[in-house]
């Protein structure tokens, strides 16, 4: 593949849009017609429960998917996250064009054991319900009935289709991520379908991502019995408590940097004098060089010490990457721009503070492939008991993303 090939596609795209003021009509009907079945699948996949780690649940929603992406013609692998448990599956279709263009998205949710029972699938008025609805199993339904609304139209001009469908993202995808990066280096676009948010006619898709941190603060004292001899002992909690307070301005707003504590752990027994005590934080991120400057910071700031003879330590582990703002993203979001105004439908472009699995997929050192966040179905409440999807999103979701696949499949992009 020539390295022109996806600045052609999208060329090509945009003009065929302005060509096309209205909807494509063929492809509007053919995405209509999937409406209905997409809810049943919705419903199918949330009323599995298949949180991260859950492997039982995972290997029901792994076999239903490998079912489906065969039934598409695709050829289908496993490759097990061992972290977590769960495969990701690597779902491949061939076409008769030249671009390569993966889809991406995750089928584990946040979710315990149980959940789906307790709150199964259910649409009131114009929301669909349930654990997962759309985080991501709505994204995991819009790639499968997009896959279907290309086979009603008989369009196959794409090179190959890769579909990843992968189980441990909501816990980093640590199991995943290394695939993931493989992948999508051999590709001209990825898209990901995480889902968005939505506010009357208007809703999005993202360009920027932040990058996610793991902050860590463990402090190492001396026992002793709290009532007789509480001098003797070295209190884990009180120190620890001092430099959660002094740690507490690290993140920077001027560069949207935050460092969030968001768990304390420490002591045993009410008449014990703590030895040890332990804290979590979660810190965003826009800024790369972030990670050096907050780690540099805290371990200068720890050394002013309340109690004497305490041990305190202060680390950072590395999450997902930003996502940054490059202009291959913001080309495809102009492009599916362009596509929702045929429906006389407003797009945003935003920037999120949550990290996501597109990070991966772009390669900062070489600015490829071109990677779109969000084209999932459009929502909120998301993690939560009221998690819900717009019913009436999904046409316009399962219309851009057919479009979208191809006009990047132009077959003359790489001649």
């Amino acid at each position: 593949m020539k390295p022109s090939m996806l600045a052609m596609g999208l060329a090509y795209g945009m003009l065929t849009t302005v060509a096309h003021a209205a909807p494509h009509q063929e492809v509007h009907d053919a995405v209509g017609q999937q409406q209905q079945p997409l809810l049943q699948t919705l419903e199918t996949l949330v009323n599995i429960d298949s949180g991260t780690g859950f492997v039982a649940g995972l290997n029901k929603v792994e076999t239903l998917l490998t079912e489906r992406l065969e039934a598409l013609g695709a050829e289908v692998e496993t490759h097990p996250a061992e972290a977590y448990g769960g495969n990701t599956l690597v779902g491949r279709l061939q076409g008769n064009g030249n671009s390569h263009i993966m889809l991406m998205i995750h089928y584990d949710t946040v979710f315990g054991e149980g959940t789906a029972e307790e709150r199964p699938f259910h649409i009131e008025e114009n929301r669909a319900y349930g654990p997962g609805v759309g985080d991501a199993k709505g994204g995991v339904a819009v790639i499968l009935h997009s896959l279907e609304a290309l086979e009603t139209l008989g369009f196959d001009d794409y090179g190959q289709l890769t579909v990843v469908f992968n189980p441990d993202e909501e816990k980093g995808s640590l199991g995943s991520r290394d695939l993931i990066q493989q992948l999508s280096a051999e590709q001209d676009a990825v898209l990901v379908f995480e889902p968005t948010f939505s506010e009357g006619d208007s809703d999005a898709v993202t360009v920027v991502t932040k990058g996610i941190n793991y902050a860590f603060l463990e402090v190492n004292g001396r026992s002793s019995h709290a009532g007789g001899a509480p001098d003797e002992g070295r209190n884990a909690v009180m120190e620890l408590s001092h430099q959660l307070l002094q740690l507490k301005d690290l993140g920077d707003p001027d560069k949207e940097t935050t460092l969030n504590w968001t768990i304390v752990e420490g002591g045993s027994k009410r008449n014990i004098i703590p030895e040890q005590a332990r804290a979590e934080g979660d810190m965003r991120y826009f800024d790369s060089s972030e990670y050096e400057r907050v780690l540099n910071e805290a371990r200068d700031i720890i050394e002013n010490q309340l109690i004497d003879d305490t041990d305190v330590e202060f680390r950072l582990e590395k999450g997902r990457p930003p996502l940054p703002s490059n202009p291959q993203t913001e080309a495809l979001a102009e492009q599916a721009q362009q596509i929702y105004r045929e429906l006389d439908r407003e797009l945003q472009a935003v920037e999120i503070g949550g990290g996501t699995d597109a990070a991966y997929a772009y390669h900062a050192d070489s600015s490829t492939p071109a990677v779109l966040e969000s084209l999932g179905l459009a929502g909120g409440r998301y993690h939560s008991d009221e998690e819900f999807v717009l019913v009436d999103s999904v046409v316009p979701r399962l219309y851009l993303t057919t479009r979208m696949i191809m006009e990047l499949s132009d077959t003359e992009a790489g001649d």
